[in-house]
């Protein structure tokens, strides 16, 4: 048997559009070799040699990346299966509404006077292609900018229209930027959070992210004190990844649904933290701290709540001196939740809103985007306060 092939997906997301998911699971499991799951070991040709000066073209280019040796987890069969067709697969989130979904790109509008730019940024640690959305007025000379990771199997035009950040940019006045993982780096398009390779500065993924976010501060003339990043899921643990490894770059990050950084070292490892019984996390550190939101669903089957409690404690241990610690219930939008807000001397520093009744989804988000509730609070706008209120 083989690995997922990209005729094996597609062949899978047409059985799940024609509502056939036993038929789309069959398939795929039909292709798994059991618990062997391919993952980029290689690092970009940049890398090995004849490296590429950092610049930002705005052509959208074609991107390749070379796929290194699968990585073998033991896992029996009956786990495989029931991993399968809860959408537990090492696509962090596959599942027949996502395979429906992988590749389409909804109709992004875009209000006259505004902008919405296909971007590439090619750095030493390889390349991304990216979009990026210019209001059509801006409040003051520099602009705020925020990076937008997307979750698996999502891509920026998907992950703009479901958290609705092009509106509120366009309210608001700030610039929204949003890489894209493509399947050439991971097949379900999942930002590597769970790898080593991935989790380090000047390294990797975190590399690209943080050299594209540099660049537009420059291109845009940005406020250097007003750079955020948030993500959902895959993308909200490597925007957790960014806050510890470029605190220095961005202010505060907003992470939804994800989990916290060094949970993972491996896929196997990250199994083991999506399903809320791994115990490895890396420290960190008061100087590795920024500002954090957090949005993590109560009935969320695939990334376990605790990894946002998680994330609550490690960031919480990176505050210095006192700090005071409120809680708040409260009902949105016919979900009730519950807001843990930290602060010191300095004003907050964290929130984590508990919704009771959200599974896997961006909460208050529009369901022509995929993994998105329409119900319960405003999780975009409510990061945006978080952010801009500093």
């Amino acid at each position: 048997m083989q690995p997922f092939t990209g005729n094996a997906i597609e062949e899978a997301m047409r059985l799940a559009r024609e509502q056939n998911p036993i038929g789309a699971t069959r398939l795929l499991l039909n292709r798994l070799s059991v618990g062997r799951f391919k993952t980029p070991t290689q690092p970009a040709p940049e890398e090995r040699g004849n490296p590429a000066q950092p610049r930002i073209d705005s052509r959208v280019g074609v991107t390749s990346g070379a796929e290194g040796p699968a990585t073998r987890l033991r896992m029996p069969l009956g786990e495989t299966l029931a991993r399968l067709r809860s959408g537990e697969v090492p696509s962090f989130g596959l599942d027949p509404e996502a395979l429906s979904k992988l590749g389409k790109r909804p109709k992004v509008l875009v209000p006259e006077g505004a902008s919405y730019l296909s971007r590439e940024f090619i750095g030493t640690a390889g390349a991304r292609r990216y979009k990026v959305y210019v209001p059509s007025k801006l409040r003051g000379a520099r602009a705020p900018l925020l990076v937008m990771l997307h979750g698996c199997t999502q891509n920026p035009d998907d992950f703009a229209v479901g958290t609705g950040m092009n509106r509120l940019a366009e309210e608001l006045g700030f610039i929204v930027a949003y890489p894209e993982q493509p399947a050439a780096d991971n097949q379900m398009r999942c930002w590597n959070w769970f790898d080593q390779k991935h989790q380090l500065r000047d390294c990797g993924e975190p590399s690209i992210i943080a050299g594209l976010t540099r660049a537009l501060i420059s291109e845009m003339n940005l406020d250097r004190e007003r750079v955020f990043v948030a993500g959902l899921s895959a993308g909200g643990a490597m925007a957790d990844v960014m806050s510890v490894t470029y605190p220095d770059l961005y202010a505060a990050a907003g992470i939804h649904s994800g989990l916290a950084y060094g949970v993972a070292a491996d896929q196997a490892s990250a199994f083991m933290a999506m399903s809320g019984k791994s115990q490895q996390c890396r420290q960190r550190f008061a100087r590795n701290r920024v500002r954090t939101v957090i949005f993590h669903g109560a009935r969320d089957a695939k990334v376990h709540p605790i990894n946002a409690e998680r994330i609550l404690t490690e960031a919480r241990a990176g505050i210095s001196g006192d700090c005071e610690e409120t809680t708040q219930r409260g009902m949105s939008n016919g979900l009730q939740y519950q807001r843990t807000v930290v602060a010191d001397a300095a004003g907050v520093q964290l929130e984590y809103w508990a919704i009771e009744g959200l599974g896997h989804a961006w909460c208050g988000g529009s369901p022509e985007g995929s993994h998105t509730e329409r119900r319960g609070p405003d999780a975009s706008r409510e990061m945006l306060r978080f952010f801009l209120e500093s």
